[in-house]
């Protein structure tokens, strides 16, 4: 029970011995009907992030982007022809969709809709946390970089260094961050038949702890070229749990969500919430269950806001959270083996154009989760879709930065 809710109870009590007085009987009844609402059901609720009051930094002023503030009349014509795209993709009111898009950490425009929890009846809102998926991984990274620029760890270290036992010598941290490790995906290597007993969740410690007893060989030699994969992301939280002593869902919270003032968002820990998020549903509108592989963390569930998404975009544009330098090395593609237009950077996906324009998003998608961020650096353009009823049409929200710049997407791909 809160503080708040135990004071009014003593008030109360106090109240009941002053019954003889008629302003007794009054305020009985008022503190009644007052305790009676503190004491209400929250079921009906979605799960917010505790709010511990010794981890809150709420006194720390939000980081804001330098620049003019967007006129009025820009502001309605932004408005005007994202709401015609919004309007054209998501006819159907069945689908559910949060979307954000802000200029200078500026709201352009926010659409929330549909039935984010059909069994409780709740409704997509601002304040509504849904799983954002591999989008985790740019927050998971950014965290890392924090350890880099605090001096705790080193771009170019090896992980064995850091994690016991781990059985892979070349790989660094910034192997892990760009996805040239080399290491077999965990998803794929325990969906094997008798690699695990799929009844059970299974941790970040448990792939580690595996893949060391199995002995479990790379699936290429580090840093010869780029494959997406999910292990180094979970092996990116260990590190993080072992460099700040913290659980990777309690460092998080120190060092990103609570600084930056992302009230709504949290990281997923299984066994504790199971049953209490918002959960996600195939195209159909059936319900997908949890399954063996959602106790793990880094590389996903992260539950956030389009608005809380917007206060870590606008954070890293500040010298004061990351420093230039590193920030840097975020936004360079890491692999050229094969000559094309997309690339990886530090926990970010590019498509570097042959004419000089860059672009720099990630997408997301766990279960029916769907996500879309998209960082338009020049323009300081952010643009987030988070949906959790199965669509890949959040990833198409990367065509509305052709409102903001020159991003020449293939031909066929139009807003109209």
């Amino acid at each position: 029970m809160s503080q708040n809710c135990l004071f009014i109870f003593a008030f109360l009590d106090f109240f009941t011995g002053m019954r003889r007085y008629r302003i007794g009987y009054y305020a009985i009844i008022l503190l009644t009907i007052t305790v009676l609402m503190c004491a209400r059901k929250k079921s009906a609720e979605p799960l917010l992030a505790e709010r511990g009051a010794e981890d809150t930094l709420a006194h720390m002023e939000p980081y804001k982007i330098a620049g003019k503030p967007l006129s009025s009349e820009y502001i309605t014509d932004k408005k005007y022809a994202i709401g015609k795209f919004v309007n054209k993709h998501w006819r159907n009111p069945k689908e559910t969709l949060s979307l954000l898009v802000a200029q200078n950490g500026q709201i352009l425009f926010e659409h929330y809709q549909g039935v984010a929890d059909q069994s409780r009846d709740i409704k997509m809102a601002a304040n509504t946390p849904l799983h954002i998926a591999s989008v985790s991984k740019v927050l998971t990274a950014t965290a890392v970089l924090k350890l880099i620029d605090a001096g705790k760890i080193e771009l170019d270290q090896k992980v064995n260094t850091i994690l016991t036992g781990f059985p892979y010598e070349e790989v660094t941290i910034k192997t892990l961050l760009n996805h040239r490790s080399g290491l077999q995906n965990y998803a794929y290597y325990f969906d094997q038949k008798g690699k695990w007993d799929k009844t059970r969740a299974i941790t970040n410690q448990e792939i580690l702890d595996r893949y060391i007893a199995d002995d479990v060989p790379l699936a290429f030699l580090t840093d010869k070229r780029f494959t997406y994969c999910n292990t180094n992301y979970a092996m990116l939280a260990l590190i993080i749990e072992k460099v700040t002593g913290l659980s990777y869902p309690a460092a998080m919270k120190r060092m990103i969500f609570d600084p930056l003032g992302m009230k709504d968002t949290f990281v997923y820990e299984h066994e504790k919430m199971k049953g209490k998020i918002i959960p996600s549903y195939f195209a159909s509108g059936v319900e997908i269950a949890t399954d063996y592989l959602d106790a793990v963390y880094g590389d996903k569930n992260i539950y956030s806001t389009p608005r809380d998404i917007l206060k870590f975009d606008t954070s890293r544009y500040s010298p004061e959270f990351l420093t230039p330098e590193l920030m840097k090395k975020v936004y360079v593609g890491y692999s050229f083996e094969n000559k094309g237009e997309k690339n990886y950077g530090l926990g970010i996906r590019m498509i570097d154009w042959v004419t000089g324009q860059h672009f720099y998003f990630h997408n997301g998608w766990w279960h029916g989760n769907t996500s879309s961020y998209v960082n338009l650096k020049k323009e300081k353009v952010m643009i987030i879709a988070l949906s959790n009823r199965y669509s890949k049409k959040p990833y198409q929200v990367k065509l509305l930065a052709k409102l903001f710049g020159d991003y020449p997407f293939k031909s066929g791909d139009d807003l109209e």
